[in-house]
């Protein structure tokens, strides 16, 4: 019976040293891994504790600095889609004028054209009446 009792509360207390760090790690179990880990190395202490405290307080840090880095990455994607729309929208304001000033200047031009085509009309009208004029036509 006293075994029984003994595996309840080992079996308690493990598990409520998990919940512990699992709550301390914000639910990240790497994070309250490697917290466990420090921390049973600060228990044995000694020489060889510290290295492995160290161990486990580089490797606590790199997935610190790897979630900021990823964090960072999608900031700067997000910044990026930002960009590319607006300079896709410059570009179609840009394309919009480009055919707005193509199509006044085909206006102007066409107009040009015809006022051209109307003075060469009326100086060739002038011409002949003045070149039949001499050879008997009104």
């Amino acid at each position: 019976m006293s075994s029984n009792r003994g595996l309840v509360i080992g079996g308690t207390a493990v598990a409520g040293g998990i919940g512990y760090y699992l709550y301390r790690a914000g639910g990240n179990p790497k994070v309250a891994e490697r917290e466990a880990e420090r921390d049973v190395t600060k228990l044995r202490g000694g020489a060889a504790g510290t290295k492995d405290e160290a161990k486990a307080e580089f490797k606590l840090h790199a997935e610190e600095v790897g979630q900021k880095l990823d964090s960072a990455l999608e900031k700067a994607k997000a910044e990026t889609h930002k960009l590319d729309a607006k300079l896709e929208n410059y570009r179609a304001t840009a394309e919009k004028k480009i055919d707005e000033y193509t199509k006044e200047a085909g206006k102007e031009l066409h107009t040009a054209v015809d006022t051209f085509d109307k003075k060469v009309t009326e100086t060739a009208a002038k011409s002949k009446g003045y070149f039949s004029s001499w050879f008997g036509g009104k």
